[in-house]
């Protein structure tokens, strides 16, 4: 059994944050395979379906952010899973947006959420990681990751979580790499600029609407009555 978990903070007041794109996935996989309702369990929200035709959970910890591994400990124990068992969601600075890596293990790279993991389940679960980007300081990056994504960013968030949603079956067959591929097959064409994504060859010849010009229309009608109008 998969047991994904989306890391975020609970509230309509962090909906929107760019530290909430782990609860953004973990929703869109749910809706899209049409998982049970969420249920509120190991303090946070968990669903129940299938991915791959396997049985699949999605947790969403309403414990806060540096509080996540709590949530995640208890369901573990309750289902008697091991670290391998589990991919876990989360917004990823050292990465450009839009962009997606698998890794299992690891540091947590000042992660809040992943340092809680570490100290309750272990560092051997497997993460997926959503490129976020950096604001190119330090003493910037808790503001900036608690504001919520711009509004030219829906331009690859919309995509990377269909994406993600779409492929997420392979995750339960341990097919994290084949999913990385499938994800960035999928979105490379987004990080383009807009202008870019529009542009292209012009056309040859006229467009299939366009009017005949006024001396081929004359000619016609002479070739046809004998006379023009």
């Amino acid at each position: 059994m998969l047991l994904i978990v989306g890391l975020g903070n609970p509230g309509r007041r962090y909906a929107g944050n760019r530290h909430n794109i782990g609860f953004m996935a973990a929703d869109e996989i749910a809706r899209r395979h049409r998982f049970g309702p969420w249920r509120a369990r190991f303090e946070g929200e968990i669903a129940e379906g299938s991915l791959g035709g396997e049985k699949a959970l999605i947790l969403k910890p309403a414990t806060y952010m540096n509080e996540s591994g709590r949530s995640v400990g208890q369901a573990l124990r309750f289902y008697k899973l091991q670290p391998s068992d589990v991919v876990v969601i989360h917004d990823e600075l050292d990465l450009s947006p839009g962009k997606l890596r698998m890794k299992t293990g690891g540091g947590h790279g000042g992660h809040n959420g992943l340092k809680s993991l570490d100290a309750h389940i272990g560092k051997e679960y497997r993460r997926m990681r959503l490129g976020i980007g950096h604001p190119g300081r330090k003493e910037l990056v808790h503001g900036y990751v608690l504001h919520d994504f711009a509004k030219d960013d829906q331009d690859w968030i919309q995509p990377l979580l269909s994406a993600v949603a779409e492929n997420a079956p392979l995750l339960s067959g341990g097919e994290d790499s084949s999913f990385m591929n499938r994800v960035h097959l999928a979105t490379e064409g987004d990080a383009a600029p807009q202008s870019e994504r529009r542009s292209g060859p012009v056309p040859a010849g006229p467009a299939p609407d366009a009017k005949p010009k006024a001396g081929a229309l004359a000619e016609g009608l002479k070739r046809l009555f004998g006379r023009t109008e």
